[in-house]
């Protein structure tokens, strides 16, 4: 096959067909607005998950951001984890494992405890998050709202490029 026969029927044109991905965009909206469509998958009023959200993006604890929002640390870490935020778990992999099999049945409750090695309110908190999905209305609700610092990798200057690798 000559390089004639490949390039036969290509044409150039001077205007390119947008094939993107439709968006909608919710950003006009503010983020307490944006709550209320999925207040009833939120364990404290749409306000309150809104100051936590907004006040854990930008760098505060959940315990700083639960008093922010008038609200128990406890609630502040539930409404985060139905939001899709990561790292609110008080259990390790180990402890998470041992939660789901006392929710499974395999284990009572004060031997699951004894495991995990937790207090009684992390033994909940944890429970409640094995037992409950990140929403994915909320998520889409707070997407936009991301630390300062997301945007760049805290370990960018001590890890290698992939193609280092090869």
């Amino acid at each position: 096959m000559t390089l004639d026969e490949i390039a036969a029927g290509i044409e150039v044109t001077a205007k390119q067909e947008a094939r993107g991905v439709a968006a909608v965009d919710e950003t006009g909206a503010d983020l307490v607005e944006r709550l209320r469509d999925h207040a009833g998958a939120l364990p404290c009023t749409p306000e309150a998950a809104a100051t936590v959200v907004e006040t854990h993006a930008a760098g505060t604890s959940v315990g700083e951001s639960a008093r922010e929002a008038g609200i128990a640390p406890v609630t502040a870490a539930k409404a985060l984890h139905r939001c899709g935020v990561s790292g609110v778990t008080p259990l390790s992999p180990m402890a998470r494992e041992i939660v789901r099999d006392w929710q499974a049945g395999a284990l009572p409750r004060t031997e699951a405890i004894e495991l995990t090695g937790v207090s009684a309110a992390e033994f909940a908190l944890g429970s409640y998050i094995e037992s409950h999905e990140p929403d994915p209305g909320l998520s889409a609700a707070v997407a936009d709202v991301r630390s300062p610092a997301a945007e760049e990798d805290p370990l960018a200057d001590a890890v290698g490029d992939v193609d280092e690798l090869f």
